[in-house]
């Protein structure tokens, strides 16, 4: 009868439960079935290699390993020690039973000694979720297991060490080890920029205070050294700081692309150059990893210079940004990776930068900048729930006394976000709140039902705009702890809304003037 080891299988950040069928029938060699790839293939050469040097040896019988279910894809070492512990046991090598609420996850070195993989947090959750009382596994730094209860951990180093727990000789190490995210987690994380040192702006430092309460996409234009990117390197600063599940969320995503997030607790922020690639940011490869979309997940994706990438590219963010979840096909496998990110967008208004500038000469003819504006499509544009002309600020009139700190806007981000959280009934955002929960939590009255439809005739809104609006309101009364949306709160999410002049005009096109002082 074959002997049956669990193990956890990941597709993408969701794990699923394996077992490793292991039997001796006659002939030589090993066999590994259940649609393995390479890395799952070469753990015959690992596996046996470690049982020989352990003084287990199969002569004239060969190893069949089967991995089920059958039809998924196995794409992971991680399930050497389950492969090891299922041979030992047909070798008559342990005496004792394995336990069957157990579950092993691991790879093996040649010398039996035990490593982990690269997705071991995302399969400790799975693991629990699964319903496994026990888990088997290395030693690990990057994973708070003292946030994780449900299951008891037994951390081994060798064969050895698992083959005596079940015996009750060796009493495995039942403790966490000292991580090192701890050590950071411990004190609260410090910004190097905070919003007290931003002259002026104050509009924009409104907006953005929006759009972290309420998780809604900004578009910043402006003209060079306006500020734009300032704003963007100090928005994180009044991100609150990221919830249990959440946290795991984003631990997962970068240890399953291998990267190390120095603060895990704090939101996440990502800002790939112009010139990345369509894989690099909605992610991709032979076995699929997650792109700077989803290491941006529960945080913020800023990409400056916008108009710069390519429109192909940018057109890819639309489904993720609706979804907030990214599907990647291969002829290997398909995957999903969560991308719930808040996108911030920085451009100039122009080629030269200078378009409606009060200080410098535009040089840029109405079709150079129509092209311009061109390279980021209407459905973009749409999604972008705040949209900022932003200008020059003079030093001479400035100073940054009496100016709120990132803590203090911070504070009222974080109370806005309980209040929604409460309404809802879960971790969600005004801007990534369904329609229906939408219209049910956030009701106007006829009068301001028809003075939307009024400015979104106006503006020519789309009804995907005019629902952003109304997602805006909402959010602004939040951050005003009104329990009902206001004429003030509509008004105001109009003004964030309105592209003030932030696309040239069709008369300045026919007319030809160019820029706030014409033409050079």
């Amino acid at each position: 009868m074959a002997t049956v080891v669990s193990s956890i299988g990941l597709k993408g950040i969701e794990g699923y439960r394996v077992q490793v069928e292991v039997q001796l029938v006659p002939g030589e060699g090993v066999s590994i079935v259940g649609l393995p790839d390479t890395s799952v293939k070469e753990s015959r050469e690992r596996v046996m290699a470690a049982l020989y040097s352990y003084d287990c040896q199969i002569i004239d019988q060969k190893v069949v390993i089967h991995l089920s279910p059958a039809e998924q894809k196995k794409n992971s070492p991680i399930f050497d020690l389950a492969m090891a512990i299922g041979v030992m046991n047909e070798a008559g090598e342990i005496k004792d039973k394995i336990p069957n609420d157990a579950a092993f996850l691991g790879v093996l070195s040649l010398d039996g000694s035990i490593k982990s993989v690269e997705g071991m947090l995302p399969a400790i959750i799975a693991a629990r979720k699964e319903g496994f009382k026990i888990l088997y596994l290395p030693r690990i730094l990057d994973v708070p297991f003292d946030s994780i209860d449900g299951i008891e951990f037994r951390f081994v180093e060798t064969l050895q060490e698992v083959i005596d727990s079940f015996s009750g000789q060796l009493s495995a190490s039942f403790h966490a080890p000292i991580s090192s995210n701890e050590t950071v987690d411990s004190t609260p994380h410090t910004y190097d920029k905070d919003f007290k040192s931003i002259l002026g702006h104050k509009q924009a430092k409104r907006a953005l205070e929006i759009a972290a309460a309420g998780g809604h996409n900004v578009l910043m234009v402006g003209p060079p050294g306006c500020g734009k990117s300032l704003l963007a390197e100090t928005f994180p600063s009044i991100l609150p700081p990221l919830t249990q599940e959440s946290r795991f969320e984003v631990m997962s995503i970068y240890q399953l692309a291998g990267l190390r997030n120095a603060y895990p607790s704090t939101a996440p922020y990502r800002s790939p150059h112009h010139s990345a690639s369509a894989v690099s940011l909605i992610g991709g490869g032979t076995q699929p990893k997650p792109g700077e979309i989803s290491l941006a997940h529960r945080g913020v994706l800023f990409l400056d210079e916008m108009a710069e990438f390519p429109k192909r590219t940018l057109d890819m963010l639309r489904q993720p940004m609706e979804t907030g979840v990214v599907t990647i096909s291969r002829a290997a496998s398909t995957v999903t990776y969560p991308a719930e990110f808040l996108l911030l967008g920085a451009m100039n208004p122009c080629p030269c930068g200078y378009f409606g500038s009060r200080s410098h000469y535009c040089t840029c003819t109405p079709k150079q900048i129509t092209a311009y504006h061109n390279r980021i499509s209407g459905p973009i544009h749409d999604r972008m729930d705040i949209q900022l002309k932003l200008d020059t600020v003079s030093l001479e009139n400035e100073t940054s006394q009496g100016n709120e700190t990132s803590e203090m806007i911070r504070a009222r981000v974080m109370k806005a976000r309980d209040i929604q959280f409460e309404r809802y009934g879960q971790q969600l955002l005004n801007a990534n709140a369904s329609n229906e929960l939408l219209f049910e939590c956030a009701k106007l009255r006829e009068d301001q039902e028809n003075m939307l439809r009024m400015w979104g005739s106006k503006y020519n809104w789309s009804t995907r705009v005019q629902l952003k609006i109304r997602r805006l309101a909402r959010t602004i009364a939040d951050l005003n702890g009104s329990e009902f949306i206001t004429n003030e709160a509509i008004w105001e999410a109009v003004t964030m809304r309105r592209t003030q002049n932030l696309h040239m005009p069709k008369e300045m096109v026919t007319s030809g003037k160019i820029g706030g002082r014409g033409r050079g």
